[in-house]
């Protein structure tokens, strides 16, 4: 494995995963801790899985910096469901969702809570087609609110927030999906946060979901008891038969950030990588365009366009002939996108930029 060529990798999603993670991984596949069989096969009733669970979560909250008034949940599909569960527990009768939509993600989370019950918009730029981040300095928010969300990092469009909104005491709930664990936040501004694992804290399969023991007490009664935030609390994830190997490979990834120096070193790096390529779009005098105006411009997902589709396709192409991979935008806007997760190198953007460069030069 050591002398296997990797392509680069930047996918949105399922995303890059650390080399060491995915040989540790590969070392422990057939017999997990000496167990005499693997992980997947394992009884999510043995004290050997309770064990790993009991240890992410607690890895989860030390990485973060999040004290024990919060839980720590391991679910299954993805942050969809999340879109669905959220107003399903905590939109009382009498009582309104605010959603601040900054994307097309944001957007479906509000669809989802209006068939829910009653959800308003907040603040919006879906008028300005996503290019910017909209105002939440004065958001407007009644005194029957549940909650207000909020998709802090905008993974088709490529755009972010750089502060956390004051909601005025309203409890604040953050789609992380595209940014979690990758720069130091007041986690404690949230009253629930949850992320999809496939971008930056292991494979597709798990969703990781923070709350306050005040809203988790706010669970509704009145669904289904694996529809409740509650039960998987009160079970500690292992409720029902939870994707364990993906969790397994989560903790791995979690360890790996641990290692190279936590949230605040995927920061730094995140910095670096993004004013790479930001500098190689700024430089290019319109070769290349930036989709999301300066000031909202994501550290995760970096989104341009060229001046016609048939010229990005051809960067594609070029792309992957050298083992670069995962440029398309997504199907729904186009363009050209690359994400750079924390599993994404400095070698990898430094790749992708001296392409971009290049390309320039002989096509331009």
């Amino acid at each position: 494995m050591k002398n296997m060529k990797r392509n680069y990798n930047f996918n949105p999603g399922p995303a890059a995963l650390p080399l060491e993670v995915l040989e540790e991984a590969q070392q422990q596949f057939v017999a997990y801790g000496g167990g005499g069989m693997s992980i997947m096969e394992m009884s999510h009733r043995s004290p050997a899985v309770e064990r790993m669970v009991a240890e992410t979560e607690e890895l989860f909250k030390r990485l973060i910096g999040l004290p024990d008034s919060y839980r720590i949940l391991f679910m299954g599909g993805g942050a969809s469901m999340q879109f669905g569960l959220i107003p399903m527990n905590f939109l009382k009768e009498g009582q309104t969702a605010h959603y601040i939509l900054s994307g097309s993600f944001s957007d479906k989370a509000y669809s989802e809570a209006r068939a829910v019950g009653n959800a308003v918009v907040a603040a919006s730029s879906k008028e300005a087609k996503w290019r910017l981040l909209p105002d939440t300095a004065n958001l407007s928010i009644g005194e029957d609110a549940a909650y207000v969300h909020i998709t802090t990092n905008n993974t088709i469009e490529g755009s972010q927030f750089g502060y956390i909104p004051d909601t005025n005491g309203v409890p604040l709930i953050g789609d992380m999906t595209s940014d979690i664990m990758s720069r130091k936040l007041d986690f404690s501004r949230f009253a629930m946060f949850y992320a999809g694992a496939q971008k930056n804290l292991g494979p597709a399969g798990v969703t990781v979901a923070a709350i306050h023991e005040s809203l988790l007490a706010a669970c509704s009664d009145r669904i289904p008891t694996i529809m409740k935030y509650s039960t998987y609390a009160d079970n500690d994830s292992l409720y029902n038969t939870p994707p364990v190997h993906s969790l397994y490979m989560t903790k791995l990834v979690l360890e790996w950030t641990e290692r190279l120096g936590g949230v605040a070193a995927m920061e730094r790096l995140s910095q670096e990588k993004a004013a790479l390529l930001y500098g190689v779009i700024d430089a290019s005098d319109g070769f290349y365009q930036g989709v999301i105006e300066q000031p909202y411009r994501s550290s995760m997902n970096v989104t341009w366009r060229m001046k016609d589709e048939a010229l990005e396709r051809q960067l594609i192409a070029a792309a992957e002939d050298l083992g670069i991979e995962g440029l398309a935008g997504h199907r729904s806007v186009g363009g050209l996108r690359a994400s750079i997760y924390n599993a994404v190198s400095l070698e990898a953007c430094e790749a992708l930029a001296d392409l971009m460069t290049d390309f320039q030069r002989t096509r331009g």
